[in-house]
């Protein structure tokens, strides 16, 4: 069995090393995200060697007795940081949310914790003869352990909500693949997978990340025109409604602002765009400065763009050169997208001469009082 052990172990580290070399040459990963893989990669590797050395050196003579206690304590004690090291993938923002700095620091607990009992050994202990064995409160590494892998699922179903990707449920399969292993490991002591699972969930979550952030507009965090036009095929068969938006006179912000503040603008735009309208539909930018939200069905089109307006007006107060937004819409009747994108287009046109018309007729009156 530990010949068939040290196998799987060398397998484990090539693909370790493998996904190493695969993040550093990411085009899509920033330097916080490579960071975070890295660490995830390197602290499954450790642990996975300080488990061929706990199995080497357990039941040999006295003299390696510290060893086989260093390596059973860095390996309990580091296990639950694999999932914060994925967990600070998920963020591409430099700051640190409040939340994982409180994670670290339930993690530097635990360490501290089992340093200090090392001597009374309550979740594990190695005798003076040098043979291991599981302490009375040994759950409380099972504990951490699940409830690290459980932080790492609410934060990723959150972050896939709030970038509106669709497939955020299957997070649920991965979390409970690897809890189910570590319920056959902690049964079968001697059968050793566990780490070559967590090898293979930390794949599987790279690819899933990878997969999620390719559907995203990189400015706005809004879904991309690929993902648009995806989703578009299936709108033709299953119905909804195609809400396109133009910003209105954005050429204007740019030459007089800059582009720097152009793309504030947008990004201020998209995110008003996703509060209004996420919990509805999904929301893309397909264009510069063109949005689109494709709805579910058109009974909630006028709230949402009643609270999209809204919400612009308050980010007015504190950004006033943030532009105004035009949009129209168009059912999906089973025609093509195409038709269906220029009906809307021709409804936003139609919206733009209105607003235009009734500030032009603003104006005069604006003039006469001022005069007055």
């Amino acid at each position: 069995m530990d010949g068939y052990f040290f196998i799987l172990t060398t397998i484990d580290l090539f693909v370790l090393g493998f996904m190493c070399l695969l993040t550093k040459l990411s085009e899509s990963l920033n330097k916080k995200q490579k960071r975070g893989f890295f660490l995830a990669f390197a602290l499954i590797a450790a642990i996975s060697v300080l488990e061929v050395i706990i199995i080497v050196v357990d039941s040999t003579p006295p003299g390696y007795r510290w060893l086989n206690i260093l390596s059973n304590y860095l390996g309990f004690g580091l296990t639950p940081a694999v999932a914060l090291c994925l967990v600070y993938v998920l963020d591409k923002k430099s700051v640190i949310r409040r939340g994982f700095k409180a994670a670290v620091c339930c993690e530097g607990v635990y360490l501290l914790f089992l340093a200090a009992t090392l001597p009374y050994g309550p979740v594990f202990s190695v005798s003076r003869e040098n043979l291991y064995a599981r302490g009375e409160y040994f759950y409380i590494y099972v504990v951490m352990y699940y409830v690290s892998m459980l932080y790492l699922m609410v934060a990723t179903v959150r972050t896939a909500a709030v970038f509106q990707n669709r497939s955020r449920t299957l997070i649920y399969p991965l979390i409970l693949f690897l809890g189910a292993e570590t319920v056959i490991q902690i049964a079968l002591p001697k059968l050793h997978v566990t780490w070559l699972c967590v090898t293979l969930l930390s794949v599987l979550y790279y690819i899933y990340c990878s997969e999620m952030w390719n559907q995203l507009d990189a400015l706005t965090g809004l879904l991309n025109q690929n993902s648009y036009l995806n989703r578009t095929i299936e709108m033709r068969r299953s119905g909804g409604v195609l809400v396109v938006f133009d910003v209105d006179d954005f050429k204007q912000i740019n030459d007089r602002y800059g582009h720097l503040q152009g793309d504030v603008c947008l990004a201020e735009i998209a995110d008003c765009i996703k509060k209004a309208y996420a919990r509805c539909g999904y929301c893309y930018r397909i264009g510069g400065d063109e949005f689109c939200v494709l709805l579910k069905d058109e009974a909630s089109e006028a709230c949402c763009a009643a609270t999209l307006q809204a919400l612009l007006a308050e980010r007015r107060k504190t950004l006033a050169i943030l532009p105004t937004v035009s949009l129209g819409s168009a059912v999906f009747s089973g025609e093509d997208v195409v038709a269906v994108k220029d009906r809307a287009d021709r409804a936003l046109y139609c919206a733009k001469k209105e607003q235009k018309a009734r500030a032009a007729a603003a104006k005069p009156a604006d003039g006469s009082e001022q005069t007055a």
